[in-house]
């Protein structure tokens, strides 16, 4: 392994606290994933990615930027990557999903702020993920009211564009959507000193839409009765995702999903025959957030699907590429990305929408609905959510849950309990 000391020396990292996320990321990670049977073989790459996750990357950002390249932070999958890569630039995302940047967040934001907005701003002001020291610029958007005060946290030290979301999803709304698209770009271009051309940019969208058609095909094998891949593989990629070039992921997802494909023909299961399958749903997951998939996945089920942004909300629906004008490409640009389906929105009746089809889909036994602590939104809106699913008829688990391992016996006692339900369809 190459040593990135120096690389991080000159990115202004504190050397003595990364050490120290150094030294517990690769046990986490062997627990969790490398205990696994019958991995396929693919997964070696994604195994190096998380390997060298603060090396390999960063260094090519880095090079990136020697060059006369831009990089830009984005936080959430309502940012059009599309328009990033149209200039040039690349757009990647930022650290968030470990309890070992809270403390870092904890000491300018309220404890109860979510562990997300917390981990990300610690992440940042302790100087302990390379990706925050990079970035040129961070991209924020307004889905949430503490999402709000951190970007103006933030933007102390480093250029921060925040994208205006509207919050509701009339006509007008998704026309407000496009005008902060054309923001963002003349703000890119700005930045990059690069134009964005209807070329440049319609080249990008097939770049993004190659990727999201490559996490489609993923997913697709999760719909068989035997299950080739794990849910804590697929989450991982799905993490990955967020960091990787998307030409590079692109070919090695699509590698992957080739070796599923014989898997799938062989009967190739990484589960025994029976095993309950489960839906998660709620906030996001980020790198290296795999507390709830492992708790699952080592408690008698497997999770077979997640609407979250760090599941099908990222890639399900693609951007029509058919258009011939720079405003026609961001007009489905807007209309691609107002058709996620966030809690930020009101009214939501498309994410309920949205659940109920993937359990028909992906022939879920049972729902567990997560939310981060302290996230308002999501923990609002898990009362319709839930409502729906059990009128639905399908068991359903609410869960509230944070970064720290506190609760992992509690939330084991209760995930195998609703397991061991599900097979005997003891639900109110």
């Amino acid at each position: 392994m190459p040593d990135y000391r120096e690389m991080w020396k000159e990115l202004g990292m504190n050397l003595d606290l990364h050490d120290q996320l150094c030294e517990v990321l690769p046990v986490a990670f062997g627990d969790v994933y490398l205990t696994q049977d019958n991995r396929p073989d693919s997964m070696d790459y994604y195994n190096f990615v998380v390997s060298e996750i603060h090396g390999v990357r960063p260094a090519e950002l880095i090079e990136h930027q020697k060059k006369g390249g831009k990089v830009f932070g984005t936080f959430c999958v309502y940012v059009p990557d599309e328009i990033v890569f149209a200039a040039g630039a690349i757009a990647t995302g930022l650290c968030g999903g470990s309890q070992f940047w809270v403390p870092g967040g904890e000491k300018v934001l309220p404890t109860s702020t979510c562990p997300l907005i917390k981990a990300s701003v610690g992440a940042r002001l302790d100087k302990t993920c390379p990706f925050f020291r990079i970035a040129d610029m961070y991209v924020g958007e307004t889905t949430c009211d503490g999402k709000k005060k951190a970007w103006e946290i933030l933007a102390e030290d480093v250029p921060v564009h925040v994208m205006d979301l509207p919050q509701m999803k009339r006509p007008k709304d998704i026309a407000a959507w496009a005008d902060e698209i054309k923001i963002f770009l003349e703000k890119v271009e700005v930045f990059t000193g690069n134009k964005v051309t209807y070329e440049s940019l319609a080249n990008a969208i097939r770049l993004i839409n190659d990727k999201r058609r490559a996490l489609a095909r993923l997913y697709s094998y999760r719909k068989n009765e035997n299950l080739p891949i794990s849910g804590k593989d697929i989450l991982l990629i799905s993490q990955i995702a967020f960091y990787d070039d998307p030409t590079r992921f692109t070919s090695m997802t699509n590698k992957l999903c080739d070796e599923l494909e014989e898997r799938v023909k062989n009967n190739v299961s990484v589960f025994p025959a029976g095993t309950k399958r489960i839906m998660l749903t709620g906030t996001p997951l980020a790198i290296p957030n795999w507390k709830l998939h492992h708790i699952i996945e080592t408690s008698g089920a497997a999770v077979v699907v997640e609407e979250m942004c760090t599941g099908t909300r990222y890639f399900e629906n693609l951007v029509d590429e058919t258009k011939t004008t720079l405003n026609e490409q961001i007009d489905v640009l807007s209309n691609r990305y107002m058709g996620i389906n966030c809690a930020c929105f009101t009214p939501n009746e498309g994410r309920i929408k949205d659940i109920l089809r993937l359990a028909e889909e992906y022939q879920v036994d049972g729902i567990i609905d997560v939310n981060l602590k302290f996230c308002n939104l999501y923990d609002t809106e898990g009362y319709k959510v839930e409502r729906a699913i059990k009128e639905a008829g399908i068991p359903v688990l609410g869960i509230e849950t944070d970064y720290t391992d506190q609760d992992a016996e509690q939330l084991r006692t209760r995930i195998g309990a609703f397991v061991e339900m599900l097979g005997t369809k003891q639900f109110a």
